[in-house]
């Protein structure tokens, strides 16, 4: 029975997305209308849009089932951070000037803002390929956990199957409709994932093994005390240092920031900026909540960690598998939870294709041979995102040490490199050239030099696990660095920062 509801709903979740993907490929057939859906999008498919590429399935199958089991109540800090700063105050800050600034400069990517705002066409190269060399091999990252719940529900099934379907099916409906597909099946995922996480968390709660809210927390503290801290207890710093990754590390992701250049008008802005906060509300709070309650479900072993194949990455599922499949509606619950594993794979997966393509087709073709036609320019932006998306599936089915290495790191050096000379960019006049050189070569330096110190300390896997830390450090230093050293360096020409600064409504 388990089956069957899982594959007549994959059937029609599958259908739908095509569907979509044929229905706006009309609006994909210019450079501007591919790419930014020609920044006629409305306040609540931007909002979905932002909400399903923050939250991938890592969050689900990864994070909250490590974190959830390991912190508890805790954990949803996370969730709340990447609500407020993450999406409230992001749109605050970023949004309305993003969209108006790139309209000014008609920018449509990241590389390309910088290029105009600094007026540095080398700029623009290397942005392209900070975002070419971090951002696939992060794609592959998305896939995380996938195969784990689809093996569960379909018994021997092999995982890569999984990562075929989300890599096949998002292949397909971006090539065909760009932008506007991407955007408007972000929509249809963003409802899926709503629902799913509420059906998911009320199921869990009313369990015998929960017993309601209120026993739930009593039964988590008999456990371990800390399970029901709210502080985090003695996990307060790790919290605090993957709050600011998550949360103010996407004020960077150029991904992220590409859904305010496409938003169509301010008083959409608005809209969005509620809409996506309480999307993340319900996905981050729900997601670790759901991980903390894994402790009543999933027993642990001798040394306290959760006794399932898959270790933290199986805790999920096999809660998943142990307490949905009793009757048909709880059965019809893990289908869409299933679907909305796939789709926050696919929203994501989808947006970082996106700006990995348009990285190549316009910022680096563009520079090397400026006289390609806008019709070619989008083929080629078509052809990329297949390419793209065939790197990220065999990245993320073969292990390859040197890309799994470069996953661990590339949302620090990604974000720190970009952060603050975007973020400075949009809101002084004061900032130089060079100031922004200075924030925008944070990320390598300080991870690439945070990694060699402590890999020759206490060798690269001890390293590697403090990759947050080294993120945030890197997103700081670029905050910092751009105004103090454009402080003594040459300023713009007032006729500059007059063209800068001439926001287009």
């Amino acid at each position: 029975m388990t089956q069957i509801i899982a594959t007549i709903t994959l059937v029609v979740f599958v259908v739908v997305m095509l569907l979509v993907g044929i229905y706006s490929t009309k609006k994909a057939g210019t450079v501007e209308g591919f790419l930014l859906g020609g920044r006629n999008i409305g306040p609540w498919i931007s909002a979905f849009a932002y909400g399903t590429t923050y939250f991938s399935a890592v969050i689900f199958i990864g994070y909250a089932g490590m974190f959830g089991w390991n912190i508890g109540m805790g954990s949803m800090w996370i969730g709340v951070g990447n609500a407020v700063i993450g999406c409230l105050l992001a749109w605050i800050f970023l949004a309305k000037r993003t969209r108006r600034m790139t309209r000014t400069l008609d920018s449509r990517t990241m590389p390309e803002f910088f290029s105009a705002r600094y007026d540095s066409k080398g700029m623009k190269l290397y942005a392209a390929a900070i975002i070419f060399l971090f951002l696939v091999p992060y794609a592959a990252g998305v896939y995380k956990g996938l195969g784990t719940l689809f093996s569960a529900i379909f018994v021997g099934a092999s995982p890569v199957t999984c990562m075929l379907i989300v890599a096949v099916l998002t292949g397909i409906y971006l090539v065909l409709g760009g932008y506007v597909a991407t955007a408007t099946n972000d929509f249809i995922q963003g409802i899926i994932m709503i629902f799913g996480i509420v059906a998911m968390v009320m199921i869990l709660v009313t369990r015998p093994e929960a017993g309601g809210f209120s026993a739930a927390f009593e039964k988590l503290s008999a456990i371990d005390p800390q399970l029901v801290d709210f502080t985090g207890g003695k996990s307060t710093s790790f919290l605090i240092t993957n709050i600011c990754l998550t949360s103010f590390g996407v004020w960077g992701l150029p991904q992220m920031v590409h859904k305010y250049y496409a938003i169509k008008d301010e008083s959409s802005i608005k809209i969005a900026t509620i809409v996506s906060t309480l999307f993340a509300v319900f996905i981050g709070c729900g997601a670790y909540f759901t991980g903390s309650l894994s402790r009543l479900f999933i027993p642990a072993d001798a040394n306290g960690a959760p006794d399932v194949a898959g270790g933290f990455d199986g805790v999920i599922p096999s809660l998943l598998m142990k307490a949905l499949t009793e009757n048909i509606f709880s059965t019809i619950v893990l289908s869409v939870i299933m679907l909305l594993l796939l789709s926050a794979s696919m929203s994501t997966l989808s947006s970082i294709v996106l700006s990995s393509s348009s990285a190549v087709s316009i910022d680096f073709v563009q520079e090397v041979h400026p006289g390609i036609r806008p019709k070619s320019q989008v083929i080629l932006m078509r052809v990329l995102c297949l390419i793209f998306i065939a790197m990220s599936f065999t990245f993320a089915t073969v292990n390859i040490s040197f890309i799994v290495n470069l996953m661990s790191f590339s949302w620090g050096v990604v974000a720190g490199s970009f952060i603050g000379p975007f973020l400075w960019g949009l809101y002084s006049k004061k900032i130089t050239k060079v100031g922004a050189w200075a924030g925008m070569l944070s990320g390598i330096i300080v991870v690439g030099g945070l990694l060699t110190y402590h890999s020759m300390s206490v060798g690269f896997d001890a390293a590697k696990s403090m990759a947050p830390i080294f993120g945030v450090s890197a997103m700081a230093v670029s905050v910092i660095v751009v105004p103090v050293v454009s402080s003594f360096t040459k300023k713009f020409s007032a006729e500059h920062n007059e063209k800068v600064f001439r926001l287009t409504a």
